[in-house]
């Protein structure tokens, strides 16, 4: 049976739409509101970042969501109910972008058999390192979690194939060095690092860390990506609209249709 990620990329001719949002920012009830706009506007996966105090990928936008997030009281219970409300409201495929010590401190087995039992298809834990994987890979395997992994300019031919040995869903192909944020454009390094990766795996291969505009996503879909991922751009209409979430709602909805536009087919 073909899972939820999988149908996702099995649409031919299109470039999937990968939406960001920190799970509980700025709170639990907004925040489910902001994940179900951003299926509304057409997301095809939804990705939700766990918030962590010190996630050292991210940038500043998403750092200050982690700690709104943080400072609501935000826990793993609290990001499962969340998971909850949003598949009751839809079959969109959900992944999670964590870091290590989250999964560590509430139990690798308990953490992956909470997060398949809420409905999530995948989880991509930022600071591990495929060569560090393998007690998360087996516990993934169990629950039928996607293990998604990060490829960025600087991964070898060599680690390259192991990571596609053992990644499942998509590959994550970071278009930067350096952290999460909005970028002007598309990083012509982006773009080679799609090409160099294509050759070792029939995985879908999805662009994030700096895409935000609809000539972004026009730029990667032209160039063969099967997915773009957005986040600090999703994090920023939440952050302007904080006081008002109708608004920020109605923006998202907005944002998600042209980015998905652009990148369609």
């Amino acid at each position: 049976m073909m899972g939820r990620i999988e149908s996702v990329f099995a649409k031919k001719g299109k470039t999937a739409f990968i939406g960001f949002t920190v799970a509980g920012d700025p709170d639990k009830e907004t925040s489910v509101r902001i994940a179900k706009a951003l299926i509304d506007g057409g997301t095809d996966i939804l990705e939700f970042g766990v918030p962590f105090s010190d996630p050292v990928a991210d940038g500043p936008t998403i750092q200050r969501a982690d700690d709104r997030a943080l400072a609501a009281g935000t826990t793993p219970d609290t990001i499962f109910a969340i998971v909850r409300e949003v598949r009751a409201y839809s079959q969109v495929p959900i992944v999670f972008l964590t870091y290590y010590n989250t999964i560590y401190r509430r139990g690798i087995d308990k953490f992956y058999r909470e997060a398949h039992e809420a409905g999530v298809d995948g989880i991509l834990v930022a600071d591990m390192p495929v060569e560090e994987s393998e007690e998360i890979l087996a516990v993934a395997k169990k629950y039928g979690i996607d293990p998604i992994f990060l490829v960025t300019q600087t991964t070898s031919a060599e680690r390259m194939d192991t990571i596609v040995r053992h990644a499942r869903g998509y590959l994550y192909l970071v278009a930067v060095l350096g952290v999460t944020g909005a970028r002007k454009e598309v990083a012509p390094e982006a773009l080679a690092l799609l090409h160099r990766v294509r050759p070792h795996t029939d995985l879908p291969l999805a662009i994030g860390f700096g895409i935000s505009t609809p000539a972004h996503a026009k730029t990667c879909r032209d160039a063969g990506a099967d997915g773009v991922i957005v986040g600090s751009a999703i994090v920023s209409i939440v952050e302007k609209n904080l006081g008002n979430p109708a608004s920020m709602e109605k923006s998202l909805r907005k944002y998600v249709a042209e980015m998905k536009k652009a990148a369609g087919p």
